[in-house]
């Protein structure tokens, strides 16, 4: 029998409560989203860019704009758990969430996921600004209501997803200036690419799983694992000339360039590595290369910026 969420307050201790909210809201996977939307805010403030329509944005922004994502990052993956939640209890590595466990009903998942939605749309629009708030709903909206039901019909929902995972950094860059140009459009550029070689990698490791919940993920599909290989290889090396786009845009120099390079062609070599033996082990080995990538990148992004300069006053 399922509990009601007035019940499931009762008879719950204060630490299993907040468990089911932490695994709710995924915040492993949104600490990494916090990352990248400071590093947005930091990018624009550091190379200097002209805030448009308002003053030199302080700290505070920058935590309305954590906060805020994290907010409506959080009520996304809890929406997403409700529309997955019969799914999530075929598969192994999912049928332990509070759903599939029924830690939590239904109402009180829904509820969650919409008051965190609201709450972090709230904080973006009072402290960041309505085009800040607008991406937010932008990046929630697309995770939940287009990402997760292609997951069931197509393997292009990986490059759907790819969208709202590549959101946040603009989202903190916008914060900071309340305008989107070339350097926002290269910092999402950027998320954008690496999330492809990124999940593939992961759909790979996890294809009986998701071929038993239904999922037309793109290693579930293509039997030998061909197609995923070099779609997972033309992504990795496609990463190279896209993390460049800061250099191109004038937000970094040499330095950052050298640094991208070299990360790059290490992605690229995992990825080539992986075509070549299609093992667990590979698939393994390349998603924790394409953790320690991005902040690799993004640290040196932002380390050039500071000791070289950006486009100040552009």
């Amino acid at each position: 029998m399922k509990a009601s969420v007035g019940a499931v307050i009762e008879t719950k201790p204060a630490s299993q409560w907040l468990q089911v909210f932490v695994e709710l809201s995924k915040l492993r996977l949104s600490s990494l989203v916090l990352i990248t939307v400071a590093v947005g805010w930091l990018t624009a403030r550091f190379s200097g860019v002209t805030p448009v329509g308002l003053a030199a944005p302080g700290l505070l922004s920058l935590f309305a704009a954590m906060f805020g994502v994290l907010g409506t990052a959080a009520g996304a993956c809890a929406l997403n758990q409700v529309l997955e939640r019969e799914l999530d209890g075929r598969m192994n590595r999912t049928r332990a969430r509070p759903l599939p466990s029924q830690r939590i009903s239904v109402d009180g998942a829904l509820t969650f996921g919409l008051l965190a939605i609201l709450v972090g749309l709230v904080i973006l629009l009072v402290g960041c600004g309505p085009l800040a708030a607008l991406l937010g709903f932008l990046s929630a909206l697309v995770y939940v209501a287009v990402y997760t039901p292609l997951k069931r019909l197509t393997t292009l929902n990986t490059m759907v997803g790819a969208v709202s995972g590549a959101l946040p950094p603009m989202i903190g860059y916008v914060a900071a200036t309340a305008r989107i140009d070339a350097h926002a459009w290269a910092l999402f550029a950027i998320l954008f690419v690496w999330q492809i070689p990124h999940f593939l990698a992961i759909a790979w490791l996890h294809r009986e799983d998701y071929e038993r919940a239904g999922m037309r993920m793109l290693g579930v599909v293509d039997a030998d694992g061909s197609l995923t290989m070099r779609q997972l290889l033309l992504f990795g090396l496609l990463l190279i000339p896209t993390s460049l786009l800061p250099v191109m845009t004038g937000l970094a120099t040499l330095p950052y360039a050298i640094v991208a390079l070299v990360l790059g062609l290490w992605f690229a070599l995992g990825g080539l590595r992986l075509m070549l033996s299609k093992t667990r082990e590979d698939a393994r080995r390349l998603f924790y290369v394409s953790l320690f990538y991005l902040p690799l990148l993004l640290v040196a992004l932002l380390a050039d910026i500071v000791l070289f300069g950006g486009p100040e006053g552009t």
